[in-house]
């Protein structure tokens, strides 16, 4: 345990030292790091020890219509529909948005983009999610493209940790 906490203690010190932004969640659950004001995510996130961790297995898509289940839609609308699921799953365990430390977002590549990840529209509708007036906190995050999920025309996928007190 000493080790967590002095590599915790070092991780501040060389963060507020190499000029990153800081930004301390409500009871200190979580303290973040920020590349800038205004980055799209944390670079870093630690979490005290006394924290409950969450882990959210991969989420999808739900089709746009049930009557059309291979209408999943294009990447604006999966990632829509896998952070709103997302958000539901948390609320229903007493959590939020802003209790995930933590993502990673699988995407596919897409024919409008010659194969490559559409990473402009995940990052629109993620913004919406995050780092607003309404939930501040944003998580860290990796984004990976992929070759294919589960289902033909499926593009998103996202997993997640949430951390909150106990």
């Amino acid at each position: 345990m000493r080790k967590i906490s002095a590599l915790a203690t070092l991780t501040v010190v060389l963060t507020v030292s190499s000029g990153f932004t800081m930004a301390q969640d409500d009871a200190q659950v979580v303290t973040r790091t920020y590349s800038n004001p205004t980055a799209r995510i944390a670079s870093t996130a630690t979490v005290a020890e006394s924290s409950k961790l969450v882990f959210l297995s991969g989420t999808t898509p739900l089709p746009l219509d049930p009557a059309v289940p291979e209408n999943l839609g294009d990447t604006r609308q999966q990632t829509l529909s896998v952070l709103t699921r997302m958000k539901s799953q948390l609320e229903s365990m007493g959590m939020g948005m802003g209790d995930l430390v933590k993502l990673t977002v699988f995407l596919v590549g897409v024919p409008e983009l010659d194969g490559r990840m559409d990473s402009a529209a995940m990052n629109d509708v993620f913004s919406t999610f995050f780092g607003t007036e309404e939930q501040p906190h944003r998580p860290t995050r990796s984004t990976i493209q992929i070759a294919a999920l589960g289902r033909p025309g499926m593009y998103v996928e996202i997993e997640g940790i949430a951390a909150v007190a106990p």
